[in-house]
């Protein structure tokens, strides 16, 4: 069996399953494929956590790895639709590029960036993942996350970006405390040199905080003088906004 020829009955079978929990002889049916065929790629995706068994009830189901999979998905996609217009309507108030991005292990993606008119530009990072030690996205969801999660993040040996960059666990812990109690964290060239950025969490109907907003620009005329907390506040009033939409989507 070609490698292709697998790819295409393996996705058969989990098209089948999407249907609902089934044995053996019942998916081989849906998808037309041999019963030998069928436990052959069962056995594969079992291992590899795409699809569940319950040797009990000999039927098999989706697995968690293909559920993440799929949530993630499409919590990104509907999240930079539903944002999309408050982020460019807090460029328009700042002046400065915004962004969204969700943690993901240790890292933040970026899903959408919107640009400033300024003619000297930040780089856009949709797309990109960076870790979240030392940018204010990761900061202010790491405030939110569970004491486990949190002190394994604590453990890890976190790689120096600049020379600004915090490493220290016991700052880095402080730093955490600060953000949640104060809804919004900066950060100061501590990802790249000449660059500073500030944060807000974004939180679903449960009260997670599912992803952040977060606002760029060059260290040299972001913030303006003064105006940290202001920029700060209208990051965090566009954040409350998008939880707000978000927690009557129910997405």
């Amino acid at each position: 069996m070609s490698s292709v020829q697998s790819v295409r009955r393996a996705f058969s079978v989990l098209q089948s399953l999407a249907l609902g929990p089934a044995g053996v002889t019942e998916i081989a049916v849906r998808t037309e494929l041999p019963k030998s065929t069928v436990a052959r790629l069962l056995s594969t995706l079992v291992e590899v956590g795409a699809v569940e068994q319950n040797e009990d009830l000999g039927v098999y189901s989706i697995g968690e790895t293909i559920a993440d999979l799929s949530s993630s998905v499409s919590l990104g996609q509907n999240l930079v639709q539903l944002a999309r217009p408050y982020l460019v309507e807090l460029v328009e108030e700042i002046g400065e590029a915004v962004g969204l991005g969700t943690l993901e292990g240790h890292e933040v993606y970026y899903y959408d960036q919107v640009d400033s008119e300024h003619e000297v530009q930040v780089r856009n990072w949709a797309g990109e993942s960076i870790s979240a030690h030392v940018v204010s996205s990761g900061t202010v969801l790491l405030a939110h996350v569970d004491e486990t999660a949190r002190s394994t993040f604590l453990s890890l040996p976190l790689e120096r970006w600049t020379p600004n960059s915090v490493i220290d666990p016991a700052l880095i812990a402080r730093r955490l405390d600060e953000a949640k109690a104060q809804g919004f964290a900066w950060t100061f060239e501590e990802m790249s040199e000449g660059l500073n950025s500030v944060a807000a969490p974004i939180f679903n109907a449960a009260g997670d905080a599912v992803a952040a907003i977060h606002a760029h620009g060059p260290s040299y005329r972001f913030p303006q003088k003064g105006q940290e907390r202001a920029v700060a506040n209208a990051v965090v009033k566009t954040a409350g906004r998008i939880s707000k939409r978000l927690a009557g989507r129910h997405l």
